[in-house]
């Protein structure tokens, strides 16, 4: 190896991405691994990572893929330390991983109902929690976390999902109030709409109860809501269900922007969507502005 390669090395930017098996991480993790990027790759279980690994074979992408549970702190610091011990720094995290639900809070289970809130909200929480002081050490490092135009905009039967996700969004606001100027760490949060991936899967998996996704007197109610979606998509201009593919190339975008927003919607589609909430400040950078100014 020449010096040339060895200062290429040293400069290779390296990201930490959870929720890999499937969808956005999936794509994800190889679109960074195709831009120069040193990526280490995440999942709960890695029995599920046979296709991730064939296509790193295939392609010879840099890609090292590891055992993560955002639900367990030991698991997420493991990993963390893992990437410092080999790298002795973390560039980029992208909070990827999460789950959709939908169910009414009423037939929501207390089990279900911390189960949504852990897998979306605190498993963000902690992932930043355990980069951070290495990003402040360093001088610099990069959150992306995928959140939803449901941490914007309440929808009905998503109640659970929005919330955990609306946290993710008041989170990563304040964080980015104060980390941004003083250590050089930025902060996004990429707001897709719907994407057509297992994630939808398994949301349906967790929403049905006995075969139906809202019994009693919900059941109506939810018929008319699904209506509703089907309409809206038949008559859309815009795609409503976006790929994989498609908002991972959105994180991608983020990570290479010198000045990237706080927000930004993944479609056309999810910028309507969200219009009533962003018209007067639709990258986010006004109310960080105006936060910073209000406390500090």
């Amino acid at each position: 190896m020449n010096i040339h390669s060895i200062k290429l090395t040293i400069m290779k930017k390296n990201v930490l991405i959870t929720g890999t098996s499937t969808g956005v991480g999936f794509e994800s993790a190889i679109l960074f691994a195709k831009n120069n990027y040193k990526v280490y790759a995440t999942m709960r279980n890695l029995k599920k990572a046979d296709k991730l690994k064939q296509r790193i074979l295939e392609e010879n992408l840099n890609i090292e893929v590891l055992p993560l549970d955002v639900t367990k702190v030991a698991s997420i610091t493991s990993v963390v330390k893992t990437i410092i011990e080999k790298d002795g720094k973390i560039d980029v995290l992208v909070n990827n991983a999460g789950a959709g639900f939908a169910k009414t809070t009423e037939q929501a289970s207390e089990e279900e109902i911390r189960w949504v809130t852990d897998v979306n909200y605190h498993g963000v929480v902690f992932c930043t929690q355990a980069v951070l002081p290495y990003m402040r050490k360093q001088k610099s490092g990069q959150i992306i976390s995928i959140t939803s135009v449901g941490g914007l905009v309440g929808q009905p039967f998503n109640e659970l999902y929005c919330g955990a996700k609306f946290a993710v969004e008041g989170f990563m606001e304040g964080l980015a109030t104060y980390v941004s100027d003083a250590f050089n760490i930025k902060i996004t949060c990429v707001e897709p709409g719907g994407i057509a991936t297992e994630f939808m899967t398994s949301a349906i998996e967790k929403t049905a109860i006995e075969g139906q996704f809202a019994t009693g007197e919900y059941a109506p109610i939810f018929d008319r809501y699904m209506a509703g979606n089907q309409k809206r998509a038949n008559e859309s201009k815009e795609q409503v269900y976006q790929t994989g593919i498609e908002v991972a190339e959105v994180a991608l975008g983020i990570a290479q922007n010198e000045n990237p927003p706080l927000r930004i919607r993944t479609s056309q589609w999810a910028e309507d969507f969200c219009k009533l909430k962003t018209k007067a400040d639709p990258d986010g950078h006004k109310i960080v502005k105006q936060l910073q100014d209000s406390f500090l």
